[in-house]
């Protein structure tokens, strides 16, 4: 088990955070129900959704079922990723990312297998995911000039997402802001005639 505790016990506390808020949220909240945690910049607004991060959709009923089968598969394989970079001993960094990431697959993967058949709206693999942060940071009109949006109105950030979306997010990103220490090579030295073996 050497080399695994760490990795674990990231996926235990994302689990059980996730699972712990989306099971208050589902059981204390109305559907659009919200209130504000930081003025108008942080909101718990409960929203559900059928399809991929960030609620995003993925149609009809064979749609839902495909994508519920989708993330088993990518959270199996993402599982394989993290054993086989425990055992060749990566980067602890790039360990505990994938651990982050397989945490927040894994916690969606509940919602859609589960959720439907525990609070009784579905059948098993047709749950919808819960969401619930909500950062309009900021709010405005694009310009009128701006082609296509012109005059619109936007929200920054709009997606509602959960815990488990975040984690999937901030391991992705740190391993794309951290990669060129994850993946160092060894840099060979180049054979001289100085060298004490040279090739004929």
């Amino acid at each position: 088990m050497k080399g695994y505790t760490k990795p674990l016990l990231v996926i235990f506390l994302v689990l059980l955070a996730d699972q712990a808020l989306k099971t208050w949220i589902k059981t204390n909240m109305y559907l659009g129900q919200e209130f504000n945690i930081i003025g108008k910049w942080f909101i718990i607004h409960f929203t559900e959704n059928n399809g991929m991060a960030f609620g995003m959709e993925f149609g009809g009923e064979f749609g839902k079922l495909a994508l519920s089968l989708f993330r088993i598969a990518a959270v199996a394989g993402i599982g394989y990723g993290l054993h086989y970079l425990i055992k060749h001993k990566y980067h602890r960094g790039l360990i505990l990312n994938v651990a982050l990431i397989f945490s927040g697959a894994l916690g969606n993967i509940i919602d859609s297998v589960f959720y439907g058949k525990i609070y009784g709206y579905e059948t098993w693999f047709h749950g919808r995911v819960v969401d619930m942060l909500y950062f309009p940071i900021a709010e405005g009109h694009f310009p009128s000039w701006i082609p296509i949006w012109g005059g619109d109105e936007f929200v920054f950030f709009r997606p509602v997402f959960n815990l488990a979306d975040a984690a999937i997010s901030v391991g992705v990103i740190l391993i794309l802001i951290f990669q060129k220490n994850y993946f160092k090579e060894d840099v060979k030295d180049d054979v001289s005639i100085n060298s004490e073996i040279v090739e004929d």
